[in-house]
C-alpha cells in the first residue's frame, strides 16, 4: 500500500481480523499549549523543527483506546495502533519506541514474557512494513537515510531486559529481530540487576555484567531509566561503550526515586552517554513547578545541562496518545508505580501541559527553548544531535 492517509493495520479488516476499539484521537484531546512566543520567536522555532534532526530517546506513538480501561482486552489483541498522522505532524526524525513494555499481557496478566514481547514486536513490524512514510531504523545511516527522505524513523527498545531471563543469547535474538535499545530492569529487580522500586538495592548482578558486556559486543543501547541507582552506577563502571537515561530527570530537583542522583547522571555522561528528558505525568515534577506542566520538565532539563553539559542531554518524554494518567492507574500495580513514594507534595494533573503527545512534544520543546535564549547550535544538539552523536559509538555501522 502506498496511500498516505494509512492507518495501523489497515491492510486487514477491522471487526473481522482483529478486533474493533474506540481509540483516542491523534489530534485535539486536550487544548493547544499556549506558548507566549512572539512571532519572529514562532517562526524561529517552526524552521529549527523543520530543519533540525529530531529525535525522541523514549516514546509511545501508538493509540490507546479512549477509555483507558479496555487497555488490557486491546493489548490482548496483540495489536497497538501506531499514530501515524499524529507522526507526520510531529516534526519528529526518529522515535526511540518501546512498544507495550510492562503492559505487554497478550496471554496473561504477568508483563515481560517473552512470547508476548516477540508478539508485540513482530506484529509492530508487521503494520509499520505496509505503512507509507515510515521506516524502521537499525543504524545511523538509516537515520541519516530518514532524515534526508522526510520520513519517521522507528527505533525498536524495551524498558527491561527481564523476558532474557537468563539465556544470554536472548539478546543476540533480539537484536536480530530489531531492537536496537533495551534496559537493564524495570521497577522489579531481574535476573540483570535491581529495579528502582526495590527495598533493597542489590546493583547489578553477575549476570548482569555478561549481559552488559553482550549487549557492547552486539551494539545495543543500554538504559538505565528504570534500574536502581546501583544498578545504574554498577552498568556504568562495567561498560565499554556510552550508556543512556532514556527519559527521566534529576532528584535534586523533585526527591522521588524515579528521578536519578547526581552521581548517576554523572556517572552515564562519564561512559559519553546521554540523558533524555521525562514527561510522563506526575514524575519530572519541580519545587517551583509542583502542578507538572512542560516548565517543570525544563527545570529538571536546564540543572541536567549545568550539571553534566550540554551535550549529555536530550529529550525522552515518554508521552503516548491517550489518557496517561488513567493508564497509570489502570496499570500501577504492573508497572511498580502503586505504593512508589511519590516524593513531596504535589498538585495532580490531568495531562501534563504542552507534552501531551509526541505530535506536540518537540514543537514546544523547540519554542521553549527559543524563547529561554538558546542558540540554533544549542537547540540542534539537544534536539537530537546528542543521540546521534552517541549512537555513533553504540551502534554498529552498517
Amino acid at each position: 500500500m502506498t496511500d498516505r492517509a494509512y492507518t495501523a493495520y489497515s491492510y486487514l479488516t477491522a471487526g473481522e481480523d482483529f478486533r474493533r476499539f474506540e481509540l483516542a484521537p491523534e489530534f485535539g484531546r486536550v487544548p493547544p499549549y499556549a506558548a507566549g512566543l512572539t512571532a519572529g520567536q514562532a517562526e524561529r522555532a517552526a524552521a529549527l523543527l523543520r530543519d533540525s534532526l529530531v529525535i525522541s530517546l523514549h516514546d509511545h506513538p501508538v493509540r490507546f483506546p479512549a477509555r483507558m480501561e479496555e487497555t488490557p482486552e486491546y493489548n490482548r489483541t496483540g495489536r497497538q495502533h501506531a499514530a501515524y498522522a499524529g507522526l507526520a505532524a510531529s516534526g519528529l526524525t526518529v522515535v526511540f519506541d518501546n512498544m507495550m513494555d510492562g503492559t505487554a499481557c497478550v496471554t496473561g496478566n504477568a508483563p515481560w514474557r517473552w512470547d508476548d514481547i516477540i508478539t508485540d514486536l513482530g506484529m509492530r513490524q508487521a503494520d509499520l512494513a505496509h505503512a507509507p512514510g515510515v521506516m524502521t531504523v537499525r543504524t545511523v545511516a538509516d537515520i541519516d537515510e530518514a532524515y534526508r527522505s522526510g520520513r519517521t524513523g522507528l527505533v525498536f527498545g524495551l524498558e527491561a531486559a527481564t523476558p532474557i531471563e537468563n539465556e544470554l543469547d536472548r539478546l543476540d535474538i533480539l537484536y536480530g529481530l530489531g531492537i536496537r535499545q533495551i534496559g537493564i530492569a524495570y521497577s522489579d529487580a531481574n535476573t540483570l540487576g535491581s529495579g528502582l522500586n526495590e527495598p533493597v538495592d542489590g546493583g547489578l548482578t553477575s549476570f548482569g555484567k555478561r549481559a552488559v558486556g553482550r549487549m557492547n559486543q552486539l551494539g545495543l543501547a543500554i538504559d538505565l531509566s528504570h534500574s536502581s541507582d546501583r544498578t545504574a552506577l554498577d552498568a556504568s563502571a562495567a561498560t565499554s561503550a556510552p550508556l543512556l537515561i532514556t527519559h527521566a530527570g534529576a532528584r535534586a530537583v523533585w526527591d522521588s526515586p524515579r528521578m536519578k542522583p547526581d552521581d548517576v547522571l554523572r556517572a552515564i555522561a562519564g561512559t559519553g552517554g546521554v540523558i533524555g528528558m521525562s514527561a510522563a505525568p506526575h514524575t519530572t515534577l519541580s519545587h517551583e513547578h509542583p502542578a507538572h506542566t512542560i516548565e517543570s520538565v525544563m527545570d529538571h532539563f536546564q540543572y541536567c545541562a549545568d550539571l553534566v553539559g550540554l551535550e549529555h542531554v536530550a529529550f525522552g518524554p515518554d508521552t503516548l496518545y491517550g489518557d496517561h494518567a488513567a493508564l497509570h492507574r489502570v496499570f500501577g500495580h504492573l508497572l511498580g508505580i502503586a505504593g512508589r513514594r511519590p516524593g513531596p507534595a504535589f498538585n495532580p494533573v490531568e495531562y501534563v501541559d504542552g507534552l501531551e503527545n509526541p505530535t506536540e512534544c518537540f514543537g514546544n520543546i523547540c519554542g521553549w527553548l527559543v524563547g529561554h535564549g538558546y542558540s540554533d547550535d544549542e537547540i540542534r544538539a539537544v534536539l537530537g544531535g546528542n543521540i546521534r552523536r552517541v549512537l555513533q559509538s553504540i551502534w554498529v555501522a552498517p
